[in-house]
């Protein structure tokens, strides 16, 4: 063993959850997660058996088509966003139109449960951001202002005159151009 070979003796466990976790941060997964978990109960409510000792309760209804209808495509609007996440936005507002016609349609939007989970992902979805990648990362850390201090405070050396205009480098200004507003005479 020396101590420059790198992963060979990770667990594989770990292997997996690194790769989930990379995975994870790539898409809305969260927003998913939620709207999979609001279109179970909205879809399995309406055709639920209740068994209460020797009696049978049952939740069906008369739209449970409907029910059963909003359910998967919350549950399909679930994987796209996990899957397809570039229509993020799309299946967000869909996920939150689908749950609000739940309501009246299947079950009081599986009794509020399905309803607020699905609510929650389709709003997470639609707040989604991709985050940058590490170079663009990198290069935004490179680029910001080195010094921590306000303008206001910063020395006299550092503003660059009154307006404190970034002056560009090597680049030859036609100072007849400044001397008269930038108007060019013909001729």
């Amino acid at each position: 063993m020396s101590p420059e070979s790198t992963g060979q003796n990770e667990h594989y466990i770990r292997v997996a959850r690194r790769r989930f976790r990379t995975w994870r941060g790539d898409r809305p997964f969260w927003a998913g997660l939620f709207t999979i978990l609001g279109g179970a109960p909205i879809a399995y409510f309406p055709y639920a058996d209740l068994h209460l000792g020797n009696m049978t309760l049952t939740m069906s209804t008369t739209a449970g088509a409907g029910s059963l209808i909003i359910g998967v495509l919350l549950i399909t609007l679930g994987l796209t966003m996990w899957f397809h996440h570039i229509v993020r936005v799309f299946a967000g507002i869909a996920a939150i139109l689908l749950a609000l016609i739940s309501i009246p349609v299947a079950n009081i939007g599986g009794f509020l449960i399905g309803f607020l989970f699905a609510l929650v992902g389709g709003a997470l979805s639609i707040s989604w951001a991709p985050g940058l990648p590490e170079s663009e990362q990198a290069a935004d850390e490179q680029a910001a202002p080195s010094s921590e201090q306000p303008y206001e405070e910063r020395p006299e050396a550092e503003l660059q005159g009154a307006a404190a205009v970034p002056q560009q480098q090597g680049a030859e200004f036609d100072k007849a151009a400044d001397a008269d507003g930038g108007r060019h005479r013909a001729g």
